[in-house]
Parts: C-alpha cells; structure tokens; sequence
C-alpha cells in the first residue's frame, strides 16, 4: 500500500496554498482532486470576472497577471495550473476521496480513492480536506430536476439564444446568468421563492437586474416555488396556491451549493447541525487526529464566511509553526474584514 505523509483533498486555490506551505516546509504532499485543477472555477461561467482585485487572488506570492483590473475565469485557471507547475506541486487530477479512517494503532490515516482505472488504497500521515462545496449543488427535489436540460452550474451564455430559459434563485449567481444569458439573446424568467432579491446581491448588478425587470426585458417570478420539470415547462406555486407553466427549452436551477457532509461525517469528523466541524482554531486540526480542514468547508453550509482571499491562509496555520499561524490568523481577521468591507 503506498504511503504518503502528506495527503491534500482539493486542488483549487486553498489546497494549492496549503501545497505551497507544506512545500516550503521540505514536504511533497500528493494533491488529489476530483476533477481538474481549479475545477469550481472551471463551472464558472465563460468569461466571467472576478468580484475581487487580483492580488488578493494569488497564492504562494505569485503575482496574477491580468488584462484588465479584476480577473477572467480563464486568467484565474491559467494562473492556478501555472502555479502548481512553478512550485512542483504533485497533483492528481481526476482521484476521488470516496472513504477515509485513522488507525488507532498506528496513528496512520488510510484512505480509500476512486479514479478513472479504479480504486486504491493509500495511508498518511495527515490529510488535509480543502474539497470546497461546488460538487453538491442544493437540490430542488422535484420532478424532472434530472432531465438532461437542467443544470445546477451556469455555463455559456451563447448556447442560451433564442431559448426560453429559467433561472432558479436569488443570489449573484442567479442574477447574473440571468443577465448574460438575456445579453446572448435568450428569454429569460428568474424564480426566486422570496419576495425580493437577496441583500448581498453585487452592487452593481441588482440595479441591472431591476431595470431589465422595469423594461420588460427579463420576467421575475418573486415568491414563487418550482413543483415540477418537464421537457417543455416549469410549474411554479405561489404561497396562496396559484400555478403558472413557464416555457423552458433550458433550466438552470442555481439554488446554492454545500460540503460534502457525509464524507466528513464518515471519517468521523464531528458536525454541529449547521454541518460547522469541530477544529482546532490555530491549528485546523478536526477531532479526528491527523484529519485537518481548510476552506470553506470550515464554516459548514455558512459557505459564504471563507473565500480564496482568507482561506488562502489556512496552511500556513496547518504546516507553520506557532509564529506562521499567528500571522496567517491575522491575514485571515484583516483579509475577512476586507472582504466583508
């Protein structure tokens, strides 16, 4: 069974960082990620932009080279790959994490991975979970949610054109698509089972949003939810019992995303109900010994408290010593306060 010290579950930015800090410590951790580098900015629309300046993207002191003043999902992707290619990191795209137990009597942690030839076994002595949340989108759990012309990630505008097209949600990424999707040529309803958009709605596209609402341009559908698929339509159910069947050639039900709670809950990893681990704040150890967390998947379905911007500092707190994560705590308060700012 082959051994690896260092075990990293995730390839997107936080577990590239936390690569990046075992690495300058002399240890070569193997990276495993379910799908490509970087695969939850790769369901990223096409072209989309960064909310974020890009310095406070970057990873390892890299500096992220952009056209313009925010970065593109393809600049951000080049730059990851770019990355874990400068410092050597050895990555395994495509290897699922599917099981996972530590030892009592060695202390070792055996893992269980599932890849395209099958699967194997591999022990370590610390595992680092950085898995994110994009892989387990929040259903609707209705009929028809896994017809072939629903999707929970919002893709390429263009094949939108001409199309009938509802959006399901409220928050950016709702709004957004609904906004590029309209922009390509498609006809747009956005469903929202509140009576408004979310507060925290980007500044500047809640008045696009709106004004496309105000023109006729896109339709909204407020205080509506969905009840039923079907190939054609979308029937959607207000609180006072009133149905409407929306045309829809495509769905996209962009209801928000979560951890993945029962892999952790296996591992034997505590939860609290809100899916919130038990870790070592300075350290992010869990109540597994040798089992670390870093990312959002610290903050339980609070998925919105860590972002690349603090999370990028979460190995330094795993592989530093004392002084490292004492400073990499207080990137992570001032970058917070940034972000929340």
């Amino acid at each position: 069974m082959q051994h690896e010290p260092d075990l990293i579950v995730g390839a997107g930015p936080i577990g590239l960082a936390c690569a990046i800090s075992a690495v300058r410590r002399g240890r070569h951790p193997l990276i495993l990620d379910a799908g490509p580098i970087a695969s939850s900015i790769v369901r990223y629309p096409i072209g989309m932009h960064f909310f974020t300046t890009p310095e406070r993207l970057e990873i390892g002191n890299h500096p992220l080279v952009t056209a313009g003043g925010k970065a593109t999902r393809e600049e951000a992707l080049m730059y990851y790959r770019g990355v874990a290619r400068a410092e050597g990191l050895r990555v395994r795209p495509y290897t699922r994490l599917v099981g996972a137990h530590r030892d009592a009597t060695t202390g070792r942690i055996h893992c269980v991975l599932e890849a395209r030839a099958g699967r194997e076994e591999v022990t370590c002595d610390r595992l680092v979970l950085a898995t994110g949340y994009f892989d387990h989108p929040n259903l609707l759990d209705v009929p028809g949610e896994d017809l072939p012309h629903v999707s929970h990630y919002f893709d390429e505008p263009h094949v939108t054109a001409q199309l009938n097209v509802v959006i399901v949600g409220g928050k950016n990424s709702a709004v957004e698509s609904a906004l590029l999707a309209f922009r390509a040529g498609a006809h747009v309803t956005l469903v929202y089972r509140r009576e408004a958009l979310k507060p925290s709605v980007k500044y500047w596209l809640k008045p696009d949003f709106d004004n496309r609402v105000k023109a006729g341009e896109i339709a909204a559908r407020f205080g509506a939810n969905v009840v039923e698929i079907t190939s054609r339509h979308v029937t959607i159910e207000t609180a006072s019992g009133t149905r409407e069947n929306l045309p829809a050639d495509r769905v996209y039900a962009l209801t928000g995303y979560h951890p993945d709670f029962s892999l952790f809950a296996s591992i034997g990893i505590c939860l609290d109900p809100t899916g919130r681990p038990e870790l070592d704040e300075a350290t992010l150890e869990t109540n597994v010994p040798g089992v670390f967390m870093a990312g959002s998947v610290t903050g339980g379905r609070q998925i919105s408290e860590v972002f690349i911007e603090n999370g990028r500092y979460d190995g330094e707190k795993i592989f530093g010593d004392s002084a490292s994560r004492e400073q990499a705590t207080e990137l992570y308060a001032s970058s917070f306060r940034a972000v929340d700012e």
